[in-house]
């Protein structure tokens, strides 16, 4: 058998402890099919003394990670420190400068950088993976860049942050409105003191941003993605969704248009008959639809200690097996520089739920604002009369497809309207 690959692992944290775990347990199950050893030698954290749960035996702990990127005894840096700069970045570019491969789970390093540094590696002849980086233990970066490379990729999307699909899933099953929820999921450890990076869509933007460099062999243009999170989704909207046989779902999507690479995360009513509509709790899916092999969907745990892990593993066993393509699979030098298409220019249906005074003309109103701007309505929903001291009923609208241009004109008139008490609510219907 071959020399061993040698390993340091900078980060010790779940995922960190979690690899360390796995390469131990199928330490011989690897090298079988590997042709060689996976071996960590070293690995640096922060606490030194605190028990991880796992056997750290014979591997040097170091307290400065960059100690990693230059030791000599090291072949593979596998990053999982965290943090879209500072010394996540460090460690990875003095890895590749001094001719080691990379194994990262740092999506956000990579939204910001990934086109850098994938151009680093590539001119040092060394491997970049970053299959932990999105969705977990769903291989689908190895999905993108192997199984589908042949064909043209029409579209993408995908649930790509558990904690939302769990908030929205309770939400739906308990009843309960979106602060109740999250304050549930935070008890429960799904989701952090501080949602935000969750809640408000960023998370899922740093994967589609990868995803899509990937599935269109562009440079990664984070910036480039329209962002919306579910704060403003309630308990109304997901019944209004129920009664229109559909789900409402945090989603990011791609694909290509006449206008460019489109790429936006936003809450979506989605039919209920759509695959991904089951996808529930803190599960991911991911669906890519190619021209010659049509749709394909790829389900599973998007995060902890074992999908993550899993992940790392498989970057760690194409380098052992010298399996080393370019990282968003054309050359660096040859990524596309198509132009990314602005959500002004989306076209598609959409949800419109106004919170409105009961009086004769208000959906008068509302509905010569969309004429005007050329948006043509398919439903209307309400339910009875209004009751209570503020006299305010719900009305649910949807569109045929229109430009999102178009409807936001409509919309910034609608809520200047005197009879609503609340700002209306836009979810984008999408046709899955």
């Amino acid at each position: 058998m071959s020399q061993p690959i040698r390993i340091g692992i900078a980060g010790l944290g779940t995922v960190g402890a979690g690899t360390v775990k796995l390469l131990r347990e199928h330490a011989e199950l690897l090298a079988l099919r590997c042709g060689r050893p996976l071996q960590v030698v070293a690995a640096s954290a922060r606490d030194r003394k605190k028990d991880r749960g796992v056997d750290l035996a014979g591997i040097r702990l170091e307290s400065d990670p960059l100690a990693l990127a230059t030791a000599p005894d090291i072949d593979v840096v596998v990053e999982v420190i965290g943090g879209s700069d500072g010394v996540a970045r460090q460690v990875i570019e003095t890895a590749i400068a001094g001719g080691k491969h990379v194994v990262t789970a740092n999506k956000a390093l990579l939204a910001l950088h990934g086109s850098t540094i994938a151009a680093q590696a590539e001119a040092k002849g060394v491997i970049l993976g970053f299959e932990a980086a999105v969705a977990g233990g769903i291989p689908i970066i190895k999905a993108l860049r192997e199984g589908l490379v042949g064909n043209r990729v029409k579209r993408l999307y995908g649930i790509l942050n558990g904690t939302c699909n769990y908030i929205l899933t309770t939400m739906r099953e308990s009843g309960r409105d979106f602060a109740d929820v999250l304050a549930d999921a935070q008890k429960l450890g799904y989701a952090e003191a501080d949602p935000s990076f969750d809640v408000d869509g960023i998370d899922a933007a740093h994967k589609l941003a990868l995803l899509t460099a990937v599935a269109y062999g562009r440079p990664v243009d984070f910036a480039g993605v329209y962002v919306e999170g579910i704060r403003k989704v309630g308990a109304l909207d997901i019944r209004f969704a129920e009664e229109l046989d559909c789900r409402i779902k945090l989603l990011g999507l791609a694909r290509e248009t006449e206008h460019g690479i489109e790429q936006r995360v936003h809450p979506c009513l989605v039919p209920k008959t759509a695959p991904i509509a089951s996808v529930d709790g803190v599960f991911n899916a991911v669906a890519v639809e190619g021209d010659f092999v049509g749709q394909t969907m790829f389900e599973g745990r998007g995060a902890g200690a074992g999908p993550t892990a899993s992940a790392v593993v498989a970057d760690l066993v194409a380098v052992a097996r010298g399996h080393g393509l370019p990282a968003f699979v054309v050359p660096a030098a040859r990524l596309a520089s198509s132009p990314g298409s602005p959500i002004e220019r989306h076209r598609g249906a959409y949800y419109l739920r106004l919170m409105v005074l009961d009086r004769p003309g208000v959906i008068a109103d509302v509905t010569a604002a969309l004429r005007d701007e050329q948006v043509s309505l398919e439903s209307m929903l309400q339910h009875g009369r209004a009751r209570g001291p503020d006299d305010t009923v719900p009305v649910v609208l949807t569109t045929h497809v229109t430009e999102e241009a178009a409807m936001r004109r409509a919309l910034q008139r609608i809520a200047g309207l005197a009879m609503l008490r609340e700002k209306p609510i836009l979810i984008r219907i999408e046709d899955l």
